[in-house]
């Protein structure tokens, strides 16, 4: 049974699926009609405590599809946008990950983002799914109008004592990519 949530909401991946290993998140989004779609990477941060990565090799997108750790794996670049169902997939190895890491972040951020903005975008959704059975565990759809926002944190994967939660958060940020992994300790050139 797949948890709908809200901003700001959490809910235990491991406590409410025992034996949970692997999961999928799936991001989508659209764009309106009679509009140009345009792309949206989907990317994941592998961030310690102190809310900064490792390195750089913690910050998983197209151009860096693993972690060091094989933990956390990104699935493809859609260019577009407009195949249905899931856009982009991650998939985490909860496993895997190193014990140093606190939560995986999930964002999305626009390529060539001049003249776009989150507010160009429609229907953008997180969800996870457990691979063993492909059950949808968890769901949250963005519902805000993100007029200048050209990054946006989905949602976090995060550790919690002994068990694995998720988070929806639904912000924007301006600066796009650069600004985002910035912020989490990324090396930008």
């Amino acid at each position: 049974m797949t948890i709908q949530l809200t901003s700001g909401n959490n809910t235990s991946l491991t406590a409410n699926h025992p034996g949970l290993q692997r999961v999928q998140v799936g991001l989508g989004w659209n764009f309106p009609e009679g509009s140009e779609p345009f792309d949206l990477d989907a990317s994941a941060l592998l961030v310690q405590s102190n809310g900064q990565v490792r390195s750089d090799n913690d910050f998983v997108f197209y151009n860096n599809a693993e972690d060091i750790d094989m933990s956390v794996r990104y699935g493809g670049d859609s260019l577009n946008g407009i195949a249905s169902g899931d856009d982009e997939v991650i998939v985490i190895e909860l496993n895997r990950v190193p014990v140093e890491i606190s939560k995986v972040v999930l964002c999305a951020t626009i390529h060539e983002a001049v003249g776009r903005d989150f507010s160009n975008v429609n229907g953008a959704y997180i969800r996870l799914l457990n691979l063993e059975n492909s059950e949808e565990i968890a769901r949250f759809d963005l519902q805000e109008n993100f007029l200048g926002m050209t990054a946006m944190l989905f949602g976090e994967v995060y550790r919690h004592n002994a068990a694995w939660k998720f988070r929806a958060l639904g912000m924007g940020l301006e600066g796009g990519l650069r600004a985002l992994v910035s912020s989490f300790g990324v090396n930008v050139d």
